[in-house]
């Protein structure tokens, strides 16, 4: 099994490999549906979809970046992020997420939002978004909202975040 991962953004030919990422990690299809309309939305920055390959250069896990708002400040959304399930633990999730991260930090994107695991997001440098006076316009556990800011130089700023459409939020 890899142990260095070769991390990219995605390419037209990888978008079954994603979806099925997604479909492989999640309990339900809602993930990789959502990836797909993701994908039609207005929110979707090309260029922010990116893979970790294995040695074959095989997608095994995904991160994604999608435009939201704290309000009216633009940010980005981070997730979905999934690893094919035999590869799960194996850093295959966090080199993606690192390089998805870089790639908005290159490009002059400043915060990043996101929703999942307390326990594990906080090693990419998020904490809790209640700290900024970021919320939710939904009830979910304060430790799952998280917030990150990509450049020093620009605080997180505070209010509701605005996810894009298709997440229902």
């Amino acid at each position: 099994m890899s142990t260095s991962w070769i991390t990219r953004a995605e390419t037209g030919a990888d978008i079954p490999a994603i979806r099925e990422i997604n479909l492989a990690a999640f309990e339900t299809s809602l993930e990789a549906d959502l990836v797909e309309a993701l994908r039609a939305d207005q929110a979707w920055i090309e260029g922010l979809s990116f893979v970790a390959t294995d040695d074959g250069g095989r997608p095994v896990a995904y991160a994604l970046l999608t435009r939201c708002h704290v309000d009216d400040a633009p940010a980005l959304c981070l997730g979905p992020c999934a690893v094919l399930p035999e590869h799960q633990n194996s850093g295959a999730g966090s080199a993606v997420i690192r390089a998805v991260l870089e790639a908005a930090r290159n490009r002059g994107e400043h915060h990043v939002i996101v929703l999942g695991h307390p326990t594990y997001y906080p090693r990419f440098g998020f904490t809790r978004a209640s700290r900024y006076g970021i919320r939710l316009s939904i009830d979910v556990p304060d430790e799952a909202l998280m917030a990150l800011t990509l450049d020093a130089d620009h605080p997180l700023p505070s209010g509701t975040v605005r996810y894009a459409a298709p997440f229902g939020i």
